[in-house]
């Protein structure tokens, strides 16, 4: 979130400012695959943050294994996301686009969650009924 906010801030300056925007490039990576392609950069973000030891052991690039996932490379993804931070709108409606995805992933691990704690819950209850001779 913290990015989020420093990228934000970073548009309102370059908003204040002469820009010219690029060309579009031939090679535009469509907004929805954009937006699908931040999104695991910040889930990758995130993984290398917790827990790094097996991805810096192993060698893992996160930022080539996600370009594989979505058939592009990095000078296409550099061009297209300088493409559409020239129009902070268009950056803006990106990157809420990402923030809700995102916040939708957590709701979804939030309910996992709690499912698996109700289900524990369930399951000791039973356990407990078990030993007592509640059947």
């Amino acid at each position: 979130m913290m990015r989020f906010c420093v990228i934000l801030v970073s548009l309102l300056f370059l908003g204040c400012q002469d820009v010219t925007r690029p060309q579009k490039p031939e090679d535009l990576i469509p907004m929805d695959k954009m937006v699908d392609v931040l999104v695991e950069a910040y889930l990758a973000n995130a993984a290398q943050s917790v827990r790094n030891k097996t991805i810096v052991h192993q060698g893992v690039k996160m930022d080539s294994l996600i370009y594989t996932k979505y058939g592009i490379d990095s000078l296409q993804f550099v061009k297209s996301n300088e493409y559409y931070a020239a129009d902070a709108n268009v950056y803006l409606d990106i990157f809420k686009k990402v923030e809700e995805k995102l916040e939708g992933y957590e709701q979804e691990l939030d309910s996992l969650l709690n499912k698996d704690r109700f289900n524990s819950q369930n399951e000791e209850i039973r356990r407990n009924r078990n030993e007592a001779g509640e059947d």
